[in-house]
Protein backbone atom coordinates (compact mmCIF):
# COMPACT_ATOMS: atom_id res chain seq x y z
CA UNK A 1 0.00 0.00 0.00
CA UNK A 2 1.20 3.29 -1.02
CA UNK A 3 1.91 5.39 2.15
CA UNK A 4 -0.26 8.72 2.36
CA UNK A 5 1.59 11.70 3.48
CA UNK A 6 0.08 14.77 5.22
CA UNK A 7 0.49 18.48 2.98
CA UNK A 8 1.23 20.06 6.92
CA UNK A 9 3.83 17.81 8.16
CA UNK A 10 5.43 18.78 11.41
CA UNK A 11 9.30 19.64 11.57
CA UNK A 12 10.79 16.46 11.36
CA UNK A 13 12.60 17.44 15.15
CA UNK A 14 9.12 16.92 16.84
CA UNK A 15 9.69 14.45 19.81
CA UNK A 16 6.73 12.05 20.63
CA UNK A 17 6.65 11.46 24.38
CA UNK A 18 5.71 7.74 25.65
CA UNK A 19 5.13 7.47 28.96
CA UNK A 20 6.19 4.21 30.57
CA UNK A 21 4.83 4.89 33.90
CA UNK A 22 0.87 4.06 33.28
CA UNK A 23 -0.19 0.67 32.57
CA UNK A 24 -1.54 2.15 29.28
CA UNK A 25 0.53 3.88 26.63
CA UNK A 26 -0.14 8.00 26.49
CA UNK A 27 1.36 9.21 23.11
CA UNK A 28 1.75 13.15 23.25
CA UNK A 29 4.34 15.13 21.79
CA UNK A 30 5.88 18.23 22.39
CA UNK A 31 4.95 20.55 19.42
CA UNK A 32 1.91 20.66 16.58
CA UNK A 33 1.09 17.25 14.65
CA UNK A 34 -0.64 16.73 11.53
CA UNK A 35 -2.51 12.71 10.47
CA UNK A 36 -4.57 11.84 7.55
CA UNK A 37 -7.19 9.78 8.38
CA UNK A 38 -8.49 7.16 5.39
CA UNK A 39 -11.83 6.02 6.11
CA UNK A 40 -11.51 2.59 5.24
CA UNK A 41 -10.30 -0.34 6.62
CA UNK A 42 -7.28 -2.26 6.49
CA UNK A 43 -9.85 -5.43 6.46
CA UNK A 44 -10.83 -6.36 3.05
CA UNK A 45 -15.22 -5.92 3.33
CA UNK A 46 -14.52 -3.93 6.75
CA UNK A 47 -15.87 -0.78 8.36
CA UNK A 48 -13.67 1.34 9.89
CA UNK A 49 -10.43 3.87 9.57
CA UNK A 50 -7.01 4.20 9.25
CA UNK A 51 -4.48 6.64 10.71
CA UNK A 52 -0.77 7.99 9.10
CA UNK A 53 1.00 10.11 10.62
CA UNK A 54 3.36 12.96 8.33
CA UNK A 55 5.74 10.37 7.44
CA UNK A 56 2.98 8.16 5.87
CA UNK A 57 3.21 5.41 8.49
CA UNK A 58 0.21 4.06 9.98
CA UNK A 59 -0.51 4.66 13.79
CA UNK A 60 -3.89 4.09 14.54
CA UNK A 61 -5.94 1.65 13.09
CA UNK A 62 -10.12 1.12 13.30
CA UNK A 63 -11.52 -2.22 11.86
CA UNK A 64 -15.07 -3.36 12.35
CA UNK A 65 -15.66 -6.91 10.82
CA UNK A 66 -19.47 -6.83 11.31
CA UNK A 67 -21.09 -3.77 10.21
CA UNK A 68 -21.17 0.58 10.24
CA UNK A 69 -22.18 2.11 13.50
CA UNK A 70 -21.50 -0.83 15.72
CA UNK A 71 -22.38 0.13 19.48
CA UNK A 72 -18.64 -1.25 20.77
CA UNK A 73 -15.48 0.31 18.72
CA UNK A 74 -11.93 -0.34 19.19
CA UNK A 75 -8.68 2.04 18.46
CA UNK A 76 -5.88 -0.08 17.89
CA UNK A 77 -2.44 0.69 16.86
CA UNK A 78 -0.98 -0.93 13.84
CA UNK A 79 0.04 -4.37 15.31
CA UNK A 80 -3.61 -4.97 16.21
CA UNK A 81 -2.93 -3.78 20.44
CA UNK A 82 -5.91 -2.40 21.51
CA UNK A 83 -5.67 1.33 23.25
CA UNK A 84 -9.48 2.22 23.80
CA UNK A 85 -12.71 0.51 23.51
CA UNK A 86 -15.84 3.06 22.71
CA UNK A 87 -19.45 1.59 24.11
CA UNK A 88 -22.64 3.49 23.41
CA UNK A 89 -24.33 3.56 26.68
CA UNK A 90 -27.60 5.26 26.01
CA UNK A 91 -29.55 4.29 22.26
CA UNK A 92 -31.77 7.12 22.09
CA UNK A 93 -29.65 10.31 23.39
CA UNK A 94 -26.18 9.09 22.04
CA UNK A 95 -23.75 8.85 25.03
CA UNK A 96 -20.50 6.95 24.48
CA UNK A 97 -18.09 5.99 27.11
CA UNK A 98 -14.73 5.31 26.39
CA UNK A 99 -12.19 3.09 27.84
CA UNK A 100 -8.58 2.44 28.01
CA UNK A 101 -7.03 -1.04 28.13
CA UNK A 102 -3.74 -1.96 29.58
CA UNK A 103 -1.50 -4.55 27.95
CA UNK A 104 -4.22 -7.61 28.34
CA UNK A 105 -7.65 -6.19 30.02
CA UNK A 106 -9.87 -3.04 30.12
CA UNK A 107 -9.75 -0.70 32.66
CA UNK A 108 -12.45 -0.65 35.52
CA UNK A 109 -13.52 3.17 35.25
CA UNK A 110 -14.02 4.98 32.02
CA UNK A 111 -11.50 7.52 30.47
CA UNK A 112 -14.05 9.76 29.08
CA UNK A 113 -17.15 10.32 28.61
CA UNK A 114 -19.03 12.20 25.18
CA UNK A 115 -22.90 13.41 25.45
CA UNK A 116 -24.57 14.91 22.05
CA UNK A 117 -26.30 17.99 23.59
CA UNK A 118 -27.71 20.16 20.65
CA UNK A 119 -28.07 20.20 17.12
CA UNK A 120 -28.92 24.27 15.94
CA UNK A 121 -29.37 24.91 12.07
CA UNK A 122 -27.11 21.74 11.56
CA UNK A 123 -24.66 22.86 13.91
CA UNK A 124 -23.71 20.15 16.20
CA UNK A 125 -22.32 20.24 19.95
CA UNK A 126 -21.00 17.66 21.98
CA UNK A 127 -19.12 17.82 25.48
CA UNK A 128 -16.41 15.69 26.62
CA UNK A 129 -15.58 14.61 30.40
CA UNK A 130 -12.18 12.86 30.99
CA UNK A 131 -9.20 12.44 33.56
CA UNK A 132 -5.89 13.50 32.60
CA UNK A 133 -2.79 11.86 33.85
CA UNK A 134 -3.32 13.71 36.85
CA UNK A 135 -6.22 12.67 38.01
CA UNK A 136 -8.03 16.06 37.64
CA UNK A 137 -11.54 16.54 35.36
CA UNK A 138 -11.55 18.10 32.65
CA UNK A 139 -13.84 19.27 29.85
CA UNK A 140 -13.74 19.68 26.07
CA UNK A 141 -16.36 20.01 23.39
CA UNK A 142 -16.68 18.88 20.22
CA UNK A 143 -18.56 21.48 17.59
CA UNK A 144 -19.09 20.34 13.91
CA UNK A 145 -21.78 19.73 11.47
CA UNK A 146 -25.12 17.20 11.22
CA UNK A 147 -23.47 14.85 8.80
CA UNK A 148 -20.27 16.52 7.98
CA UNK A 149 -17.43 15.01 9.56
CA UNK A 150 -15.05 18.16 10.19
CA UNK A 151 -15.23 19.25 13.24
CA UNK A 152 -12.90 21.51 16.08
CA UNK A 153 -12.13 20.34 19.42
CA UNK A 154 -11.72 22.87 22.34
CA UNK A 155 -10.91 22.93 25.61
CA UNK A 156 -13.82 25.03 27.50
CA UNK A 157 -11.67 25.98 30.43
CA UNK A 158 -9.27 28.28 27.64
CA UNK A 159 -11.75 28.28 24.76
CA UNK A 160 -8.57 27.30 22.61
CA UNK A 161 -9.07 24.78 19.82
CA UNK A 162 -7.27 21.53 20.88
CA UNK A 163 -7.89 19.86 17.41
CA UNK A 164 -9.60 20.03 14.15
CA UNK A 165 -10.48 17.46 11.25
CA UNK A 166 -10.72 19.00 7.62
CA UNK A 167 -10.72 17.93 4.57
CA UNK A 168 -7.22 17.15 2.97
CA UNK A 169 -5.90 19.70 0.72
CA UNK A 170 -2.64 18.61 -1.31
CA UNK A 171 -0.24 20.82 -1.90
CA UNK A 172 -1.07 21.98 -5.31
CA UNK A 173 -4.40 22.94 -3.69
CA UNK A 174 -6.43 20.18 -4.66
CA UNK A 175 -9.61 18.96 -2.29
CA UNK A 176 -9.54 15.18 -1.66
CA UNK A 177 -13.00 13.39 -1.07
CA UNK A 178 -14.90 12.86 2.04
CA UNK A 179 -13.23 9.65 2.81
CA UNK A 180 -9.58 11.29 3.36
CA UNK A 181 -9.20 13.53 5.99
CA UNK A 182 -6.75 15.82 7.89
CA UNK A 183 -6.31 15.62 11.65
CA UNK A 184 -3.98 18.59 13.32
CA UNK A 185 -3.79 18.07 17.01
CA UNK A 186 -2.05 20.88 19.13
CA UNK A 187 1.28 20.47 21.31
CA UNK A 188 0.76 18.58 24.48
CA UNK A 189 -2.23 17.18 23.78
CA UNK A 190 -2.92 13.29 23.98
CA UNK A 191 -3.09 11.79 20.40
CA UNK A 192 -4.86 8.77 21.38
CA UNK A 193 -7.64 10.72 23.51
CA UNK A 194 -8.09 13.23 20.26
CA UNK A 195 -8.29 10.11 18.25
CA UNK A 196 -11.27 8.39 20.64
CA UNK A 197 -13.17 11.36 20.58
CA UNK A 198 -12.86 11.65 16.58
CA UNK A 199 -14.07 8.38 16.52
CA UNK A 200 -17.31 9.31 18.64
CA UNK A 201 -17.98 11.91 16.31
CA UNK A 202 -17.80 9.97 13.55
CA UNK A 203 -19.96 7.27 15.00
CA UNK A 204 -22.54 9.85 15.77
CA UNK A 205 -22.21 10.75 12.45
CA UNK A 206 -22.82 7.27 11.30
CA UNK A 207 -19.02 7.19 9.27
CA UNK A 208 -17.77 4.07 10.27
Amino acid sequence: MAKIHSTLSPSSSAEILQFPTCSYSTYVSREREVFTIWMKSLVFNGSGCTVYDSKGSIVYRVDNYDCKCSEKVYLMDISGKVLIEILKKNLLFGRWEGYRWNDTEIEANSWFKVKKTCTIFRRETSFCEFLNDSGCLMNYKIDGFHKKFSCKIIDTSSGLVVAEVKKKVTNSGVVLGDDVLTLEVEPNIDHSLIMGLVLVYSLMNRSI
